[in-house]
Protein backbone atom coordinates (compact mmCIF):
# COMPACT_ATOMS: atom_id res chain seq x y z
CA UNK A 1 0.00 0.00 0.00
CA UNK A 2 1.58 3.42 -0.76
CA UNK A 3 1.67 6.46 1.27
CA UNK A 4 -0.98 8.86 1.19
CA UNK A 5 -0.50 12.74 0.13
CA UNK A 6 -0.40 13.71 3.40
CA UNK A 7 2.14 10.94 4.72
CA UNK A 8 4.44 12.21 1.99
CA UNK A 9 4.00 15.93 2.57
CA UNK A 10 5.00 15.05 6.40
CA UNK A 11 7.82 13.13 5.26
CA UNK A 12 9.26 15.77 2.92
CA UNK A 13 8.96 18.38 5.67
CA UNK A 14 10.87 16.35 7.73
CA UNK A 15 13.63 15.72 5.69
CA UNK A 16 13.47 19.43 4.40
CA UNK A 17 13.94 20.20 8.31
CA UNK A 18 16.17 17.59 9.27
CA UNK A 19 18.88 18.93 6.30
CA UNK A 20 18.68 22.24 7.69
CA UNK A 21 19.01 22.04 11.03
CA UNK A 22 22.03 19.68 10.52
CA UNK A 23 23.78 22.41 8.48
CA UNK A 24 24.01 24.40 11.84
CA UNK A 25 25.89 24.09 14.95
CA UNK A 26 25.15 25.21 18.32
CA UNK A 27 22.98 28.38 18.64
CA UNK A 28 22.17 27.62 14.11
CA UNK A 29 20.18 24.61 15.28
CA UNK A 30 18.39 26.18 18.17
CA UNK A 31 17.54 28.66 15.81
CA UNK A 32 16.54 27.39 12.75
CA UNK A 33 14.63 24.80 14.83
CA UNK A 34 12.98 27.49 15.96
CA UNK A 35 12.11 29.49 12.94
CA UNK A 36 10.96 26.33 11.28
CA UNK A 37 8.36 25.89 13.72
CA UNK A 38 7.26 29.54 13.45
CA UNK A 39 6.87 28.94 9.79
CA UNK A 40 5.04 25.72 10.10
CA UNK A 41 2.85 27.34 13.34
CA UNK A 42 2.18 30.07 10.58
CA UNK A 43 0.68 27.17 7.62
CA UNK A 44 -1.37 25.81 10.37
CA UNK A 45 -2.92 29.18 10.98
CA UNK A 46 -3.32 30.24 7.29
CA UNK A 47 -5.03 26.60 6.58
CA UNK A 48 -8.22 27.94 9.20
CA UNK A 49 -8.29 31.60 8.27
CA UNK A 50 -10.42 33.17 5.92
CA UNK A 51 -7.97 33.76 3.07
CA UNK A 52 -5.76 37.53 3.27
CA UNK A 53 -6.95 39.70 0.58
CA UNK A 54 -3.42 40.75 -0.18
CA UNK A 55 -0.54 38.07 -1.50
CA UNK A 56 1.56 38.84 1.29
CA UNK A 57 -0.43 38.01 4.65
CA UNK A 58 0.92 41.26 6.54
CA UNK A 59 -0.76 39.31 10.10
CA UNK A 60 2.57 37.34 10.32
CA UNK A 61 4.87 39.92 10.17
CA UNK A 62 7.12 40.56 13.01
CA UNK A 63 4.81 43.98 14.00
CA UNK A 64 1.78 42.36 14.01
CA UNK A 65 -0.01 40.35 16.44
CA UNK A 66 0.55 37.36 14.92
CA UNK A 67 4.32 38.00 14.13
CA UNK A 68 5.54 36.41 17.05
CA UNK A 69 6.44 32.29 17.42
CA UNK A 70 4.39 32.62 21.32
CA UNK A 71 1.34 34.61 19.78
CA UNK A 72 1.31 31.63 17.22
CA UNK A 73 1.84 28.90 19.51
CA UNK A 74 -0.90 30.89 21.74
CA UNK A 75 -3.73 31.03 19.15
CA UNK A 76 -3.19 27.70 17.80
CA UNK A 77 -3.92 26.07 21.22
CA UNK A 78 -6.86 28.36 22.14
CA UNK A 79 -8.38 27.05 18.57
CA UNK A 80 -7.76 23.87 19.60
CA UNK A 81 -5.20 23.06 16.80
CA UNK A 82 -2.81 21.78 19.09
CA UNK A 83 -3.13 19.48 21.85
CA UNK A 84 -2.03 20.45 25.66
CA UNK A 85 1.39 18.82 25.46
CA UNK A 86 2.06 20.41 21.82
CA UNK A 87 1.80 23.62 23.25
CA UNK A 88 3.91 22.71 26.66
CA UNK A 89 6.65 22.01 23.88
CA UNK A 90 6.31 24.39 21.45
CA UNK A 91 6.97 26.65 24.99
CA UNK A 92 9.79 25.39 25.80
CA UNK A 93 11.52 25.15 22.31
CA UNK A 94 10.58 29.14 22.39
CA UNK A 95 12.26 29.60 26.00
CA UNK A 96 15.38 28.17 24.71
CA UNK A 97 15.36 30.06 21.15
CA UNK A 98 14.73 32.86 23.15
CA UNK A 99 17.85 32.07 25.83
CA UNK A 100 20.14 31.46 22.67
CA UNK A 101 19.25 34.31 20.90
CA UNK A 102 19.68 36.78 23.77
CA UNK A 103 22.76 34.85 24.68
CA UNK A 104 26.30 36.88 24.68
CA UNK A 105 27.84 33.57 25.44
CA UNK A 106 28.37 30.48 23.77
CA UNK A 107 24.73 28.85 24.72
CA UNK A 108 24.88 25.21 24.79
CA UNK A 109 21.87 22.68 24.63
CA UNK A 110 24.00 20.57 27.21
CA UNK A 111 23.41 23.06 29.93
CA UNK A 112 21.42 22.14 32.91
CA UNK A 113 18.26 24.32 32.74
CA UNK A 114 17.75 23.74 29.15
CA UNK A 115 18.04 20.19 29.85
CA UNK A 116 15.18 20.37 32.24
CA UNK A 117 13.03 22.29 29.73
CA UNK A 118 13.17 19.48 27.00
CA UNK A 119 13.81 15.98 28.75
CA UNK A 120 10.23 15.69 29.48
CA UNK A 121 9.35 16.50 25.59
CA UNK A 122 12.17 14.12 24.50
CA UNK A 123 10.75 11.34 26.48
CA UNK A 124 7.34 11.82 25.02
CA UNK A 125 8.63 12.24 21.61
CA UNK A 126 11.10 9.33 21.16
CA UNK A 127 8.31 6.98 21.31
CA UNK A 128 7.30 8.38 17.99
CA UNK A 129 8.11 6.37 14.81
CA UNK A 130 9.74 9.00 13.49
CA UNK A 131 11.97 9.24 15.88
CA UNK A 132 12.92 5.64 15.78
CA UNK A 133 13.33 6.23 12.01
CA UNK A 134 15.18 9.18 12.18
CA UNK A 135 17.50 8.86 14.91
CA UNK A 136 20.07 6.26 13.88
CA UNK A 137 20.74 8.49 10.91
CA UNK A 138 21.68 11.59 12.99
CA UNK A 139 24.03 9.27 15.20
CA UNK A 140 26.20 8.56 12.05
CA UNK A 141 26.28 12.46 11.38
CA UNK A 142 29.96 13.84 12.39
CA UNK A 143 29.96 16.78 14.47
CA UNK A 144 26.70 16.73 16.12
CA UNK A 145 26.45 16.16 20.02
CA UNK A 146 23.83 13.72 21.60
CA UNK A 147 21.84 16.92 22.68
CA UNK A 148 21.68 18.69 18.89
CA UNK A 149 20.68 14.78 17.75
CA UNK A 150 17.77 14.91 19.82
CA UNK A 151 16.58 18.62 19.70
CA UNK A 152 16.99 17.92 15.89
CA UNK A 153 14.91 15.36 16.21
CA UNK A 154 11.94 16.69 18.30
CA UNK A 155 11.85 19.62 15.53
CA UNK A 156 11.87 17.50 12.76
CA UNK A 157 8.62 15.66 14.49
CA UNK A 158 6.70 18.69 15.79
CA UNK A 159 7.36 20.24 12.29
CA UNK A 160 6.28 17.45 10.53
CA UNK A 161 3.19 16.82 12.45
CA UNK A 162 2.21 20.65 12.71
CA UNK A 163 2.32 20.71 9.14
CA UNK A 164 0.54 17.46 8.54
CA UNK A 165 -2.14 19.01 10.15
CA UNK A 166 -2.12 21.77 7.93
CA UNK A 167 -2.61 20.17 5.35
CA UNK A 168 -5.90 18.47 7.01
CA UNK A 169 -7.41 21.75 7.66
CA UNK A 170 -10.40 23.81 6.19
CA UNK A 171 -10.90 27.66 6.05
CA UNK A 172 -13.00 28.13 9.37
CA UNK A 173 -16.60 29.25 8.15
CA UNK A 174 -18.53 31.27 10.44
CA UNK A 175 -21.89 31.01 11.06
CA UNK A 176 -22.96 34.50 10.83
CA UNK A 177 -20.76 37.64 9.74
CA UNK A 178 -21.26 40.67 11.39
CA UNK A 179 -22.74 43.23 9.24
CA UNK A 180 -23.88 46.69 9.28
CA UNK A 181 -27.45 47.16 8.26
CA UNK A 182 -27.61 48.02 4.25
CA UNK A 183 -24.46 46.99 3.71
Amino acid sequence: MSPDSTTLAAAEQARTVVLQMMAERGRGVVLVGAARLDLALEHLLQAVMAPSAEADDKLFTPDRSLGSLGAKVSLAARLGLIEPGIDKALNAIRSVRNDFAHSAGEPSLAEPRHQKRLQKIYAEAESTPLWLALAPLLQRQPGLTDQEQAFILLVTILVASIEACALLQQPFLPRATVRLQGS
